[in-house]
């Protein structure tokens, strides 16, 4: 494990692991002499990695749980889930690697009567793109952190993977950091697969460096785009794979409401308020026939503390601006206590909307959403017109699929990246299939996604080889 700042918060004198301020030149360094022995590395040999990294996180729960739970007041439920995700995910891209099942490769023979003229024989497969700096979160402390999504896709590609810690758990960080390297180091892992940064003008300093090929990001809108242009403006322009801001839209169509009322209403007031409403998939936009009725069929609502003080701040502010916008109004407050949150639900209508587009844009990070009342599904798909992109976009229908639900489903795959009916949006599965992603801003680079095993896909490049030796070629190249 490797640092390059001093610690954002007082140490807690209670962790095992402390920062070792290691200039940034000399960690990158160490990331570029990986590489080579990364890319190579066969596919088993990186699924024995990761396994060992999971199985190192798994022994040390009692260690990094009560780490966790000092520095994110998330309850130790919450994160020793979160654990159980992350090295379930570990072990996922490892039985992924270890079966072929993420190769993506295409063999063209040589064929003298192509209709193009002669072809040679070509071969294309998939290579990785080498030192990726990863941005860890602040809301999944495991699982979109140091040995998050983007740290396990990247190293299942074969780069290295340099993490710039998040400076809401440091400590956490830290130990995590050191857990995984040892047991990569133990694996036989090349000495500098996965190390640790701290500190924001060193975070920037890495987007710039030669060295890094590839950023991933988890974050806020407005950090997020600044480090975008900083790779994109740097001399060799690298992708930046950022998941950014989103509002979620839920539509409730007229049959959804009559017949699943209570369902509805129960099930918003879980998924707005999981959490505390920190999850990047959080309802914030919610479109229904009557505000009113909506407002009156909600069970209690009520939240657990933000994760930090900034955040909480942050959160009250975003929302006060929200609420003072024309056309908007508090339908709802429930007072937390004892430094918890309101839980605050808003009203304004389509009308609204079509005046001020970026009304169901605006994100606020805890639980407050935004009901948006309408006359007809068209004035949902015109308030809809001017909305951006998001990561999911849910139907709320009646128990059986009538057209109404089928058009909303089609305008909603316009702006998400994920469209779910009948659901919440705020389980994020890790699997083959999911898509954990959408148009700007919900991120930026839309044809990929931050969760599951497609991830992978975002930190490594094709290369075709021609008329090439078998003995030169990649293994899952060869004729067999």
């Amino acid at each position: 494990m490797s640092t390059t700042a001093p610690r954002t918060s007082p140490a807690d004198p209670a962790s095992p692991v402390s920062p070792t301020a290691e200039p940034l030149d000399t960690v990158l360094a160490r990331a570029a002499a990986a590489a080579g022995t990364a890319r190579t590395a066969r596919p088993a040999d990186r699924a024995r990695w990761l396994t060992a990294a999971a199985d190192a996180l798994d022994a040390a729960a009692e260690r990094l749980v009560p780490v966790a739970q000092r520095e994110s007041r998330l309850p130790e439920a919450r994160l020793s889930g979160e654990l159980r995700r992350t090295t379930f995910q570990c072990r996922l891209f490892a039985e992924r690697l270890a079966s072929g099942a993420l190769d993506d490769v295409r063999v063209d023979h040589a064929d003298a009567d192509w209709p193009m003229g002669a072809r040679p024989d070509i071969r294309r497969t998939m290579v990785a793109l080498g030192p990726v700096l990863v941005f860890a979160a602040s809301n999944f402390p495991f699982a979109f952190s140091v040995m998050g999504g983007d740290t396990v896709s990247a190293l299942a590609a074969g780069c290295p993977v340099v993490v710039k810690a998040h400076p809401g758990h440091p400590e956490l960080s830290r130990l995590t950091a050191a857990v995984a390297a040892d047991a990569l180091a133990s694996a036989g892992a090349p000495a500098g697969l996965l190390q640790l940064i701290e500190g924001e003008r060193t975070g920037a300093d890495a987007v710039r460096d030669h060295r890094i090929k590839a950023v991933g990001f988890t974050g806020s809108t407005r950090g997020g785009r600044q480090l975008f242009d900083l790779a994109a403006g740097r001399p060799d322009p690298i992708p930046f794979y950022g998941e950014l801001g989103s509002t979620n839209p839920v539509v409730v169509t007229p049959a959804g409401w009559a017949e699943r009322t209570a369902d509805i209403a129960a099930g918003f007031a879980a998924s707005c308020t999981l959490g505390s409403g920190q999850f990047c998939t959080q309802p914030g936009v919610v479109f229904v026939p009557d505000a009113d009725a909506f407002v009156a069929a909600l069970p209690p609502l009520g939240a657990g503390p933000m994760l930090n003080e900034v955040i909480g701040a942050s959160y009250a502010t975003a929302l006060d601006a929200l609420a003072a916008r024309d056309g908007v109004e508090v339908a709802l407050r429930t007072a937390g206590s004892d430094g918890h949150p309101d839980v605050v639900v808003l009203r304004t209508t389509t009308d609204a909307v079509r005046a001020d587009p970026s009304l169901i844009s605006t994100e606020v990070f805890g639980p407050a959403s935004l009901l948006v009342e309408y006359g007809s599904l068209a004035d949902v798909a015109a308030a809809l017109a001017g909305f951006e992109g998001t990561l999911t976009g849910t139907v709320q229908g009646g128990a059986a699929l009538d057209d109404d639900g089928r058009r909303m489903l089609e305008l909603l795959a316009g702006h998400a990246g994920r469209v779910i009916w009948n659901e919440w949006p705020t389980g994020v599965t890790v699997s083959d299939a999911q898509q954990h992603g959408g148009p700007w801003p919900a991120s930026t680079a839309p044809t990929t996604t931050s969760v599951g095993t497609a991830a992978i896909d975002r930190f490594r490049r094709p290369v075709a080889f021609q008329n090439v030796p078998t003995p030169a070629l990649p293994p899952e190249l060869r004729d067999r």
